[in-house]
Formats: C-alpha cells, sequence, structure tokens
C-alpha cells in the first residue's frame, strides 16, 4: 500500500486533505518533511548517499536521514521512524533537538513538484558505529562518517542534495563544537 500524506496548506497547517505519496507530487501539494542530522562527539556527521533511483537528488550525498511525515503522524514520530527505517538506529523523543523549520517548493521534472515543508532535527551522540548501521536498500546507497571539511568540500563541489538552509545551521553548530 502506497503512503498516505497529510496535505498541507503553505503555512504548515494541515487542510484535511489526505492522499497518496505519488498524488502528493503530481499535484504538487504542500506537505512536511522530517530531516534529521546525526553527529558524534568529535563533530564528525553521518551521511548517506541517496539512492541513484531518488525522483529528488538521486545519487546525492545528504545528512543522516530524510524522508516523509506519513498521515497522522507528528514530525517527531516521522523523524523517529525514517531514522530506524533507513539506517536501523532507534531513538526516542528526547534523542531529537529541533533546529528549524524551512520550505521549498519546486517543479522538478513533468508531474512531479516538491512543495516541501521541512523540520530539521539534530541528533548528538557519544559514538557513530558506521559499521552497525543497517541501510535501507532503496533509499540509501551507503553512509560515511565527514568531518566538517569533508561536508564544506561536499557543499562546494554540489554533491549533496539540495538542503542549503540544513548546512548553514549544522556548519553553524559544528563550528562552534
Amino acid at each position: 500500500m502506497e503512503e498516505l500524506i497529510d496535505v498541507l496548506n503553505e503555512d504548515g497547517t494541515k487542510t484535511g486533505e489526505v492522499v497518496t505519496r505519488k498524488e502528493v507530487h503530481e499535484k504538487g501539494l504542500w506537505h512536511r518533511i522530517v530531516v534529521i542530522a546525526i553527529i558524534d562527539k568529535e563533530g564528525h556527521i553521518l551521511m548517506q548517499q541517496r539512492a541513484k533511483d531518488k525522483e529528488t537528488n538521486p545519487g546525492k550525498w545528504d545528512v543522516s536521514v530524510a524522508g516523509h511525515v506519513s498521515a497522522g503522524q507528528t514530525s517527531i514520530e516521522a523523524a523517529i521512524r525514517e531514522v530506524k527505517e533507513e539506517i536501523g538506529i532507534d531513538l526516542e523523543e528526547k534523542d531529537l533537538q529541533y533546529m528549524l523549520t524551512y520550505q521549498t517548493g519546486r517543479k522538478v521534472k513533468d508531474h512531479f513538484y516538491a512543495n516541501h515543508i521541512f523540520d530539521f532535527y539534530l541528533v548528538k551522540t557519544e559514538v557513530i558505529d558506521v559499521s552497525k548501521i543497517k541501510i535501507q536498500e532503496s533509499e540509501v546507497e551507503q553512509v560515511k562518517l565527514c568531518n566538517l571539511e569533508e561536508v564544506q568540500h561536499m557543499l562546494s563541489n554540489n554533491l549533496v542534495a539540495e538542503r542549503k538552509p540544513v548546512y548553514e545551521v549544522l556548519i553553524n553548530y559544528l563550528n562552534k563544537m
């Protein structure tokens, strides 16, 4: 069964309409996405390479996890679910630090629009053991730990998913560590 999504107004409030993930993109309807960056005490960030067949940013590097908020879910519930699904890590609500909300609307290609309201969360942990991460192969090609310089290099060479506000906040945060 295809994932169901709550349709939002441009201000982020729910309209009461629920549609399939396919329909939300075909019609260019506003909906919520969660973005989660996991960092360790040394300031390394867990980066994922998006699957090559993704509709948006295929094959690009991205923060640790990103995904749709399903109908009826809160942003926090979706973040916890997406982290478990994509990289196999169990989180609790207390692990997530809210960083910002922003929105972008754009036509990706014919009959596919990305009108997203993003909620960005940060997860701080002592150590990230990449060997214990279980990736969801339909979503993620591979993962790796990157330091601040590596992330900046990836940004300057257009190797990362289009999430400028997330990376601005993340780099500012890492610079203060």
